[in-house]
């Protein structure tokens, strides 16, 4: 079936921002059309290796469902099958290089139309419990078995953090674990306090290793039913107490406050009433680990209110926040100040390449879960594109220390 006048413009647009491409291969392969090459091979202006992939196009109305849906047009008609790529990551992170070209007039576009915008979208009702509890289910309810053919022992889904080459996953997450319990400094009889319990891995590590007591809540059903039944199993009761509730209905004051990739899930006109909450909880000397996917605080303006792949697909109602936007936050509405930060974006990547990986090797053992083709292919996507987003530094991932004003380092740097 020939292309539709829609579907050839659409087309033409496309291998236009792809001809736009300054390192690196892009081949396209289409039935019945010549294959054309984009880009001019090598590396990129950082010296970043050299990346080719090979774009096989089964039906021509991909190119629309792409320039009417951008990101996440074509992460649908990837998931429904119009076309494939010997290398996603590669093909994903060049098509982040060919647009990136258009970056600053849009991020100008933003900043100029933001200030109005705000105003109107800030007439949403908020907060909606209801609305947030639909949007987790969406991406934590579908199912714990699904979850687990790709995680690692530990049940961690966030970034692990790799000593080595050859560390394995789960020494990754360890890792990772370890790092943020050792930024809080925990130790025993340390009350905390987590929003967004996951699987449990952190609440597990630090009631096991370093002998916390760990309050923490989910609003996702599957994931408590599991955290309980693991606190039961691993026989930490005593030191876990796992809620089903809403962070904006904790009370009580805490030594400690961890949240580990769950302020993505913050809407972008919610951010000062959750650390708000998060200073309340907190005794006066009390510190916060925040673990958070940011992005560049040139796109946050821009980010806050594009409908992306993410947005669409995978996290509704979720935002990235930016480091600019967390720190507006804070000095907004409390008296949190940012005393330490590391970056572990590249580590975010190799995180995900292993989950891809696993998620592969398992792939014909989904179907007895329930899931069909185009969800594994959606899946597939999902993964190639963070992890594009990661090695392009579009996106990262930070472990942030927080510190209320009574808080005084250990000694020897104790202060007066």
């Amino acid at each position: 079936m020939s292309a539709s006048p829609t579907d050839r413009l659409a087309r033409a647009t496309v291998q236009a921002a792809l001809s736009r491409l300054d390192s690196g291969t892009v081949v396209m392969r289409e039935p019945g059309r010549r294959t054309r090459r984009f880009g001019p091979g090598g590396p990129d202006r950082y010296g970043r290796a050299a990346l080719t992939a090979e774009v096989q196009v089964h039906d021509a109305g991909a190119y629309r469902q792409v320039i009417t849906g951008s990101s996440a047009g074509l992460g649908r008609s990837y998931a429904e099958g119009r076309w494939d790529c010997d290398d996603l990551t590669a093909f994903l992170r060049l098509c982040a290089r060919a647009v990136r070209h258009y970056d600053p007039t849009r991020n100008r576009l933003a900043r100029t139309v933001t200030p109005a915008t705000d105003r109107l979208r800030q007439l949403r009702r908020t907060p909606d419990p209801d609305r947030d509890r639909h949007n987790i289910s969406a991406h934590y309810d579908l199912g714990n078995d699904f979850f687990a053919s790709f995680l690692d022992q530990t049940m961690t889904y966030s970034s692990g953090v790799f000593e080595s080459a050859d560390a394995s996953l789960e020494e990754a997450s360890t890792e990772k674990l370890d790092r943020l319990c050792r930024l809080l400094e925990l130790g025993p009889g340390d009350r905390v306090v987590e929003i967004g319990t996951g699987w449990v891995s952190f609440a597990a590590h630090a009631a096991s290793r370093y002998q916390s007591h760990v309050t923490t809540t989910t609003i996702s059903a599957e994931q408590y039913e599991w955290a309980r039944k693991r606190v039961a199993a691993e026989g930490l009761s005593h030191r876990v107490e796992v809620l089903n509730d809403d962070y904006r209905n904790l009370s009580g004051r805490f030594d400690k406050l961890a949240s580990v990739e769950m302020i993505e899930a913050v809407d972008w006109r919610e951010l000062d009433t959750y650390f708000a909450t998060c200073t309340q909880l907190l005794a006066p000397d009390g510190l916060m680990g925040l673990q958070a996917i940011v992005i560049p605080g040139n796109r946050w303006a821009r980010a806050k209110t594009t409908r992306d792949f993410i947005k669409a697909h995978i996290f509704p109602g979720g935002c990235l926040p930016s480091i600019e936007s967390i720190s507006a936050s804070i000095s907004r509405v409390s008296d949190l100040t940012l005393i330490e930060l590391h970056d572990y974006g590249l580590h975010y990547a190799e995180t995900l390449r292993r989950w891809r990986a696993n998620l592969a090797a398992r792939r014909s053992e989904l179907g007895a879960l329930g899931l069909d083709e185009r969800f594994v292919r959606l899946w597939d996507f999902y993964l190639s594109y963070c992890e594009a987003g990661f090695d392009e530094r579009d996106i990262s991932v930070v472990q942030c220390l927080l510190a209320r004003p009574g808080y005084r380092p250990p000694a020897p740097f104790r202060t007066a």
